[in-house]
């Protein structure tokens, strides 16, 4: 027999004999009948054991486990499959980009602000020693924070993030 005394899942499964050489007996154990069964209803026993002959020894056990996620995400999914769920997955990470783009604006614009009211409150001592043209660079934003809130908000109002109207998020502001 395949995996000691009684028959590996997949024989068990097709009631056959497992064979000293079943190529199924190392990947499907008897104690794990749900693993084969999944993987046949999707794949069939024949196309998984020609699959699998068709490998190096050392790739079958990533095989067997890519083809039981695989038939799974098929059963869950029937249209779409894995598919769906890798799809479904980057559109999480899109959203979660431009959340985090939104928030990182909104952090600069409240440090311009501490900025330019620290500014503000400098200024009286700053005028009995300079001209006007002096202390003006402390009112205005740096150059350096407008590239990082301008690049911040093209992120978020790019047009490459993909939007399912299933899985909408509500964007709220983290300060209000």
């Amino acid at each position: 027999m395949g995996s000691g005394s009684s028959p590996c899942a997949s024989c068990k499964l097709l009631r056959r004999r497992c064979a000293k050489d079943c190529i199924f007996a190392p990947y499907f154990p008897s104690d794990d009948p749900h693993k084969f069964a999944i993987v046949h209803k999707v794949f069939g026993a024949s196309n998984v054991s020609k699959m699998l002959q068709e490998l190096p020894v050392q790739q079958r056990a990533d095989a067997v486990s890519s083809l039981v996620y695989e038939a799974n995400a098929r059963v869950r999914d029937p249209v779409y499959g894995c598919v769906g769920a890798i799809s479904y997955l980057q559109n999480q990470v899109s959203q979660l980009q431009m959340q985090l783009a939104v928030a990182q604006t909104e952090i600069l614009c409240i440090q311009m602000q501490h900025n330019q009211e620290d500014s503000a409150l400098a200024l009286p001592t700053q005028m009995q020693h300079h001209d006007d043209d002096d202390y003006k660079p402390f009112l205005l934003p740096t150059t350096h924070n407008l590239d990082n809130i301008s690049q911040y908000i093209n992120f978020a109002s790019s047009s490459n993030v993909i939007q399912d109207p299933a899985a909408t998020v509500k964007r709220e502001s983290l300060w209000t």
